[in-house]
């Protein structure tokens, strides 16, 4: 359909930039850990504030006030969230998976790899991305919560402190 009514239009017109501004006001109050992309509940948080504007903007059946109610919830469950996993272990693992490691010392975990559902070639793509050449010259290649890999050059792992939480790494 090209055209309904005008009212349709000057719903939008006027409902978009309260729905808008009303999302900026949300995130600026929760802070910059509401759009991060640190862990599955946080995508799952901004793709469901993104899908909640989308139907302020465009749905005659979703009020303003109820929108900018359903967008403070999210924002309010993902604050809730973010403060039980930053101080309470049990919860950390009940909302976040830990990283994984996936090569140690140039040498492919087979093992974790089928676990993380990944190909030895997403890693070798991993490690072409920042710039090393050789698998032998990796120290490790962890899968990070937020679902990305890191890795870890011989040359740049120093004492390896930062695979501490790394399980297997030790």
């Amino acid at each position: 359909m090209w055209f309904d009514t005008w009212s349709d239009v000057l719903r939008v017109l006027l409902v978009g930039p309260a729905s808008y501004f009303t999302v900026v006001l949300v995130l600026r109050a929760s802070g910059k850990r509401t759009l991060a992309k640190l862990n599955a509940f946080d995508l799952v948080v901004t793709v469901a504030l993104g899908s909640t504007l989308a139907t302020i903007f465009l749905s005659k059946d979703v009020s303003w006030t109820e929108g900018a109610v359903a967008l403070a919830i999210l924002a309010l469950l993902q604050m809730t969230v973010a403060v039980l996993t930053s101080r309470f272990p049990v919860a950390r693992s009940a909302f976040t998976a830990g990283p994984t490691l996936l090569l140690l010392d140039g040498e492919m975990r087979d093992d974790a790899l089928r676990s993380a559902r990944l190909t030895e070639t997403e890693v070798c793509q991993a490690v072409r991305s920042s710039g090393v050449g050789a698998l032998s010259a990796v120290a490790a290649v962890v899968l990070e919560t937020d679902g990305s890999l890191s890795v870890i050059s011989r040359d740049q792992a120093g004492d390896r402190s930062a695979l501490k939480d790394v399980p297997a790494a030790r």
